[in-house]
């Protein structure tokens, strides 16, 4: 790959991450101190990525893989976003803010699959260089934790400015994108079934039984991992950690660090045993959470951060790639989507109906929480999980299409 090349994908990613943490990672403090909501509410707002999720397969399939260029397709989605952000900046209660979301939502989440669609057409050997360019989004998520603990929105109820903040540069990318590669749809002028278009093809891969259970745990896992991104500012913030959203950043350092040793890790460990490993780093994080406080247990708080780039890395980039593998030249796009389906899509959205109960369950008296055993309870899905995940995988060849080139 060039270096003007790698250079474009590496901004895309960089702003493609930086709008999605400028304004989600403060979200349940902005709802619950700001506009006053109960957990269940908190959850609602979170689910806004499922909806978008489950209705990004069918948006990658039907346009990216068949009429438009993928980076003009993700130029238009990141103009139109970033006006409902603005506007999410003005809202005032949560039925106001709750519409502004799923739309936004519903325009964003196809385009985590549009970068990496367009970020593979471009790699000969995705397994090695994906990682180099993917870190890019998540120094952008860093960058953006770190602008909102500096400006100290979060102690001064300013956290309406996230969106702003988001807004701007989302119009930055959308711009941007329709100077990146140009990433054509490969299955353009071909005669096709409606389940082509729609990118149902994709759920062909099913038939692996390997990528099947692989499937499945991805979609159980993200239960718990919805636990982290609705209430983990809320539970630092309730905790008293001082500018919280900055110090979540740490998790993205720790993200950057193993994004950059995926390649090595995935040559000599191979996919069950790096999967294996992400699942388990969920299970400690949340036990760190429910024994740590920002006292003399804050550093238990600190390691479960820390923990955020074993689990993200480890799991979900190994999980595109191995996705990429099996999927074959001409259904990249809709195999990423499904990927996108399975985890942001059915996977948090059960968590969303999930944690949100859970969490208004265990409130106290005084607006706290019992944060030791709300925490506890991801960890022990995610163990569960894992333990199903490890008896029945099996390794298989990591470079055998699923769909053979005609």
């Amino acid at each position: 790959m060039n270096v003007v090349t790698r250079t474009k994908l590496s901004i895309m990613m960089f702003l493609e991450f930086f709008v999605w943490g400028a304004w989600f990672v403060t979200l349940g403090t902005f709802l619950s101190k700001g506009l006053g909501t109960t957990g269940f509410q908190t959850s609602l707002a979170f689910l806004t990525q499922s909806i978008g999720a489950i209705i990004a397969p069918f948006i990658i399939g039907l346009i990216a893989d068949k009429f438009f260029s993928a980076q003009k397709i993700l130029g238009v989605l990141h103009l139109a976003g970033g006006l409902l952000l603005w506007f999410a900046a003005s809202s005032t209660s949560f039925d106001s803010l709750f519409p502004l979301i799923v739309v936004y939502m519903i325009l964003y989440m196809p385009t985590l699959a549009l970068v990496n669609s367009v970020s593979f057409r471009q790699m000969k050997d995705p397994s090695k260089e994906f990682s180099g360019i993917r870190v890019l989004g998540t120094i952008g998520w860093i960058i953006a934790g770190l602008t909102i603990g500096w400006l100290a929105w979060e102690q001064n109820n300013q956290l309406h400015l996230t969106f702003k903040m988001a807004a701007i540069a989302s119009w930055i990318l959308g711009v941007f994108s329709f100077v990146l590669p140009a990433t054509p749809p490969l299955k353009k002028g071909e005669k096709t079934s409606v389940s082509e278009i729609l990118g149902l093809d994709a759920l062909r891969l099913l038939t692996h039984k390997s990528y099947l259970l692989f499937f499945l745990s991805s979609i159980a896992i993200c239960i718990p991992l919805q636990f982290y991104y609705t209430f983990a500012n809320q539970y630092f913030n309730e905790a008293g950690m001082k500018a919280a959203a900055g110090v979540q950043a740490l998790g993205q350092v720790s993200e950057t660090l193993f994004m950059l040793l995926i390649p090595v890790f995935f040559i000599r460990l191979g996919v069950k045993k790096m999967l294996a490993i992400g699942m388990i780093a969920w299970v400690l994080r949340y036990v760190f959470f429910a024994y740590g406080d920002a006292g003399s247990g804050y550093w238990m708080l600190i390691v479960g951060i820390a923990l955020h780039g074993v689990c993200y890395d480890f799991f979900f980039v190994t999980g595109q790639i191995y996705t990429d593998n099996l999927a074959g030249e001409k259904f990249k796009s809709a195999a990423q989507g499904l990927v996108t389906l399975g985890t942001y899509g059915v996977g948090m959205l059960i968590g969303a109906f999930v944690s949100g109960p859970i969490v208004d369950a265990y409130a106290t008296v005084g607006g706290g929480h019992d944060w030791k055993t709300i925490w506890l309870i991801p960890s022990g899905i995610a163990l569960l999980v894992t333990i199903l995940f490890l008896l029945f995988f099996k390794d298989r060849k990591q470079n055998s299409p699923v769909f053979k080139e005609a």
